[in-house]
């Protein structure tokens, strides 16, 4: 994990640590074998975003202090599973993403172009 790469190809910078995110609660939206959901994208939470993730089965709003979860509100960061962003992207919900704390692996999965339309740190 130490050295990862973000989107952009520099290094995978922090998405949020407080709530800490990532798939290893480490802050960052890094990978490994036993991410299933593969959480690489760094995303601004929205209030449509929280709608739809909640109509989509994952409630991400409501605090569940089993895993020290303490539900996330609009100005939060968390890193999302790139199939769950792309799917709001479909569906014209993606919430901005923040590049440079989103894992180059996303690349596999999501457009760059994409991802710049929405992000809260386009390159210039």
């Amino acid at each position: 994990m130490a050295g990862a790469k973000n989107v952009l190809g520099g290094t995978l910078e922090p998405c949020c640590m407080s709530p800490r995110t990532g798939f290893f609660r480490n802050g960052k939206c890094e990978t490994g074998p036993d991410d299933f959901g593969l959480h690489l994208v760094c995303a601004q939470m929205t209030e449509d975003f929280l709608e739809f993730s909640f109509d989509a089965g994952n409630d991400l709003s409501t605090p569940n202090p089993d895993y020290d979860f303490p539900g996330l509100t609009p100005e939060h960061r968390w890193c999302l599973c790139v199939e769950r962003w792309k799917e709001a992207l479909e569906a014209g919900m993606a919430p901005p993403v923040v590049l440079a704390a989103t894992h180059i692996s996303a690349l596999e999965f999501v457009d760059l172009e994409d991802l710049i339309k929405h992000a809260v740190d386009a390159p210039k």
